[in-house]
């Protein structure tokens, strides 16, 4: 990134042409070219998928022993080296430990599960029906809930009701509202 921000400075501020510039860096002026293309370097791009003429024949059973592990205790899960093992044991692999151990790590890094941060803007609310078994005079009985919350502060409100109709439904609002002294700009229904 500094050589990049030398080359631009030397060209736009001092007005070096691409060829002086090329040659005070000592760099090509091809790549002197794309660094005043861009206004950030790009990065590298692959242009196409990665060969792989050794592993390429037995990746579907690689793929199926690390479906299999999914199922497995974690401390019985193949490791790279393991997969390596079984593939030079038992298919007749001759390529290296080193292609095994990337493809198995991008493998695993890809079935990995992924999270999104949920992120609640203040004023805005959302409201649900629920249902729970609860005891009333000693009967156990089922009980409809209305609870409304604002996600941004996690406040939340809940009221229970003998059924989920409309009328449960806008007196829990009307109670809400009360409750929170104030109507949020959006209500998100689920």
């Amino acid at each position: 990134m500094d050589l990049y921000l030398k080359v631009r400075f030397a060209h736009f501020e001092e007005g070096l042409s691409g060829r002086q510039i090329a040659r005070d860096f000592g760099i090509s002026r091809d790549s002197v070219s794309k660094m005043l293309s861009y206004s950030e370097p790009p990065g590298y791009r692959r242009t196409a998928p990665i060969k792989r003429p050794k592993l390429d024949p037995y990746v579907v059973q690689i793929d199926n022993w690390l479906a299999e592990d999914k199922t497995r205790p974690r401390k019985q899960r193949h490791t790279a080296k393991k997969i390596f093992e079984r593939l030079r044991d038992e298919c007749g692999f001759d390529g290296g430990y080193t292609i095994v151990k990337d493809y198995v790590r991008a493998q695993k890094r890809s079935s990995r599960e992924m999270f999104v941060p949920l992120s609640h803007p203040p004023g805005h609310g959302q409201a649900d029906f629920g249902e729970a078994l609860v005891f009333i005079g000693g009967v156990e009985q089922k009980a409809y809930f209305f609870a409304f919350d604002l996600p941004h502060s996690d406040a939340c409100y809940i009221r229970a009701y003998p059924a989920a109709n409309t009328e449960a439904w806008l007196d829990g609002h009307v109670h809400a509202f009360a409750f929170f002294g104030a109507v949020p700009r959006s209500v998100l229904y689920d």
